[in-house]
C-alpha cells in the first residue's frame, strides 16, 4: 500500500525541517527554486565573511541525511489546483512539472532586499552572488546601511568589524532600531555598534524611489523624507523591511490582504482539507514568527494527527522577535530571549558544540561534509 505524498513548496529553513519531520512516514516531494538551502539568517556575516557563512548557511541538499527519502524537484512554481490536488512547477528547461499530492505544505517564504530573491538559481550562481556582493562592499570606503531591523544592525555592526577602515552609517526611522524585540536587546547591542565605531543616526526614514524593489546595492545619494540633508556613500545597503510574500503561484482565495497565506491556528489554509502554510509566507501573526519558532515541530505533528483523525493543536506565537541579533562574532554569540535577557555562547563553542552537535546533528539531523 503506498503511502500518502506530501508535497512541500519552499525548501527554505521553514520547508527543509518540516519536510525532514515528514519524510520518515509519508511520500515526501519538496520542489525549490535553490539546489539547496540557501538561508536568509544572518546577513551581516553573509555580506561581511561569505565563505564562514556559507558553511552553515548554504548547504546543498544532498548533503542533509534527512532528505535521503525526500525527492527534491529543482524547479520554479507556476500554479496550484487546489482542488485536483495538483502542484505545478517549471523546470531550468522549460518543460513542466507536475506533482499530485495527498497533503501540500506551502513555505515558501518572502523576498527581501538582495538577498532573499525569488526565481531559479543554479549553485554556481548562488556562489557567484556571495562573492560579488561582498566585493562590492569591500570596495567601499564608506557604506550606509538604511533601515532598523535585525539585517540592518547586523549588517553595520559586521561590516564595520570586517572592515575598521570603512566609515559604516546606521540610518533608522524611529528613536531606535530592533522596536520588535525587547528594548534591553537595542540597549546592549548599541554599545557594541558605538564600540565598532558605527554612526548611529535616528529619525532618518528614506524616500523610497518609485518602483525600486531595494534589491541591489546602489550608489545615488538618499533623501530623507524626515527633513535631514541628503547622505551619499560609495554603497547603499537597503534592508527597510519591505518584504512580499512569494505567493504569485497561489489563488488569491487563499490570500490576506498584503498577499500572505491565511492559516487558522493549526497551520491550516481555510477551507481546503490537508492544506497547511508555515515560515514567512503563513500569515499567523503580526510577526509571521512561525518561521523562527520551530513550528515545523507542531505541524509536523499536526500533519500526523490529521491523517489519523486526531485533534490538532494551536500554534502559540511570542509577542516579541527574539534570537540572535548579530551572529557570530570574534568573542561568541549572543542569544536574546523574548524578555530581552542575553545567553551567550563562547567563540570555541559555536564551532565546536553549536554548529556540529546543536545544528547539525541535533536540528539538522546529520549534515555531510562539504564534497562528500
Amino acid at each position: 500500500m503506498s503511502r500518502p505524498r506530501i508535497v512541500i513548496a519552499g525548501l527554505g529553513d521553514s520547508g527543509v525541517l518540516t519536510a525532514m519531520r515528514l519524510a520518515r512516514d509519508f511520500d515526501v516531494v519538496g520542489i525549490s527554486a535553490k539546489p539547496g538551502l540557501v538561508s536568509g539568517q544572518e546577513l551581516g556575516m553573509r555580506l561581511a565573511r561569505p565563505d564562514d557563512w556559507a558553511r552553515d548557511y548554504w548547504i546543498a541538499f544532498d548533503r542533509f541525511r534527512a532528505l535521503d527519502r525526500v525527492r527534491i524537484a529543482h524547479a520554479t512554481l507556476t500554479g496550484v489546483d487546489l482542488d485536483g490536488r495538483k502542484v505545478f512547477a517549471e523546470n531550468v528547461d522549460g518543460s513542466t512539472v507536475v506533482e499530485e499530492f495527498d497533503a501540500l505544505v506551502i513555505a515558501t517564504g518572502v523576498r527581501n532586499g538582495f538577498w532573499r530573491t525569488p526565481g531559479y538559481r543554479s549553485s554556481e550562481e548562488v556562489t557567484a552572488q556571495l562573492r560579488t556582493d561582498h566585493e562590492r562592499l569591500a570596495a567601499a570606503r564608506s557604506v550606509l546601511v538604511v533601515g532598523g531591523g535585525a539585517a540592518a544592525v547586523s549588517s553595520a555592526a559586521n561590516l564595520a568589524l570586517t572592515w575598521p577602515g570603512t566609515r559604516v552609517e546606521l540610518c533608522f526611522p524611529g528613536p531606535r532600531p530592533l522596536p520588535q524585540h525587547h528594548p534591553r536587546v537595542w540597549t546592549r547591542v548599541a554599545r557594541r555598534l558605538t564600540r565598532l565605531g558605527v554612526v548611529l543616526r535616528a529619525g532618518h526614514r528614506a524616500v523610497v524611489p518609485d518602483g525600486f524593489a531595494c534589491d541591489r546595492i546602489t550608489t545615488e545619494p538618499v533623501e530623507w523624507s524626515t527633513g535631514q540633508p541628503a547622505s551619499s556613500a560609495d554603497a547603499v545597503l537597503w534592508a527597510i523591511g519591505r518584504v512580499r510574500p512569494n505567493t504569485a503561484w497561489l489563488p488569491a482565495a487563499i490570500l490576506d490582504d498584503d498577499g500572505f497565506v491565511r492559516v487558522t491556528p493549526q497551520l491550516k489554509v481555510p477551507g481546503h482539507q490537508r492544506v497547511y502554510a508555515i515560515g514567512d509566507v503563513a500569515a499567523t501573526d503580526p510577526l509571521r514568527s512561525s518561521a523562527r519558532n520551530r513550528a515545523d515541530r507542531l505541524l509536523a505533528r499536526n500533519i500526523r494527527a490529521d491523517f489519523s483523525g486526531r485533534p490538532l493543536r494551536d500554534y502559540r506565537a511570542p509577542t516579541r522577535r527574539w534570537g540572535s541579533v548579530l551572529g557570530g562574532q570574534p568573542d561568541g554569540l549572543e542569544v536574546f530571549a523574548p524578555n530581552g535577557t542575553v545567553f551567550r555562547f563562547p567563540a570555541w563553542s559555536v564551532d565546536r558544540v553549536l554548529q556540529p552537535w546543536i545544528v547539525r546533528r541535533g536540528i539538522y539531523r546529520g549534515v555531510r561534509p562539504s564534497g562528500s
